[in-house]
């Protein structure tokens, strides 16, 4: 890889990661502190709180997966470092992407509001079935990883006896076979994906009733009344944070097509970097969203940036408040 490209691409990924950290890591002390403070915690903070630790734990993968493509290409391809690192990845990864999906169902049946008995009953029992929605995801996520074990051991002992005349065309065929297999694990992804549609076409419908059944109550006579009401804000804010979550899950998943689309294309370094680039960029800003559509989050960010110490907003009190 030449100095140039090498230097532009250490100066992206250095900066994804720390603002990834620092966005990540803040939540993590904002939500951790208020739960320790405080000896409970709400689901959707327990969800936040967790969310954004995979992140922290993703973005370092994803910055040692860079450095060794960069400085070490031969050992990021070959041997137990490649093992390891797409062990721990696939697992933060798929937890990462089902923690987000579980927050936007909680949203959706939170704020959604439908006379269907399907829905209603998803609606009342909201925190059983958002926490076994996060216990499967634990379940899921390890059956990914587990399932990346058994291949490798066999890839091992392929690697063993490649090279040895006769086997060598067998050894080539199961490694191509494992290539495939490897490529063919995004489908684990679609799940997650679906529900958030879903999530967020609810909402859109429920947003929609809300608005006509104002329209139809004589309270949306004049523009910007809508706007104020409790219900619209909350349908507006929860599909604004799902519609991130989903633009930046795509942008994600196509990066890691991207990537994977080297397993199979000779010559593709530079378009595996800016894959690998746009990856760390998903877990890197998405804690921002999240910061400036929870309210707790979003008022401590904003005194800590404009509110010196000894200082606070008259009557505002953030959760290191005593």
């Amino acid at each position: 890889m030449p100095g140039l490209e090498k230097c532009i691409f250490l100066v992206l990924s250095a900066t994804e990661f720390i603002l990834g950290m620092l966005g990540n890591g803040f939540i993590v002390l904002v939500n951790g502190s208020s739960w320790f403070k405080n000896k409970t915690v709400s689901l959707s903070d327990f969800i936040i709180t967790n969310l954004a630790l995979s992140r922290i734990v993703l973005l370092w993968i994803l910055l040692v997966d860079g450095v060794l493509m960069v400085f070490s290409s031969k050992v990021h391809d070959e041997g137990i470092v490649m093992q390891i690192i797409d062990i721990f990845w696939t697992f933060t990864n798929h937890l990462s992407i089902w923690l987000a999906t579980c927050l936007s169902v909680l949203y959706c049946l939170k704020i959604a509001s439908f006379s269907h008995p399907t829905f209603l009953w998803l609606k009342w029992r909201v925190s059983r079935v958002v926490v076994h929605m996060i216990l499967g995801a634990l379940f899921l996520s390890c059956v990914s990883a587990m399932s990346l074990i058994q291949e490798f051991k066999i890839y091992s002992v392929l690697s063993g006896i490649d090279g040895t005349g006769n086997v060598t065309g067998h050894f080539r065929k199961k490694r191509n076979e494992y290539k495939v297999i490897h490529v063919l694990g995004t489908l684990w992804n679609l799940p997650p994906l679906i529900v958030s549609l879903a999530a967020y076409f609810l909402l859109i419908l429920s947003l929609g009733r809300h608005m006509q059944q104002l329209q139809q109550s004589g309270q949306l006579q004049q523009s910007g009344i809508s706007s104020r009401d409790p219900s619209t804000e909350a349908h507006q804010k929860a599909i604004k944070i799902i519609i991130s979550f989903l633009f930046l899950f795509l942008l994600y998943f196509l990066a890691f097509l991207i990537t994977t689309s080297s397993y199979f294309i000779p010559g593709t370094e530079m378009v595996n970097i800016i894959g690998e680039v746009v990856t760390m960029f998903y877990p890197a800003s998405h804690s921002f969203i999240l910061i400036l559509g929870n309210n707790k989050l979003k008022q401590t960010f904003v005194e800590m940036l404009w509110c010196e110490p000894g200082h606070l907003k008259p009557g505002f009190k953030g959760p290191f408040a005593p």
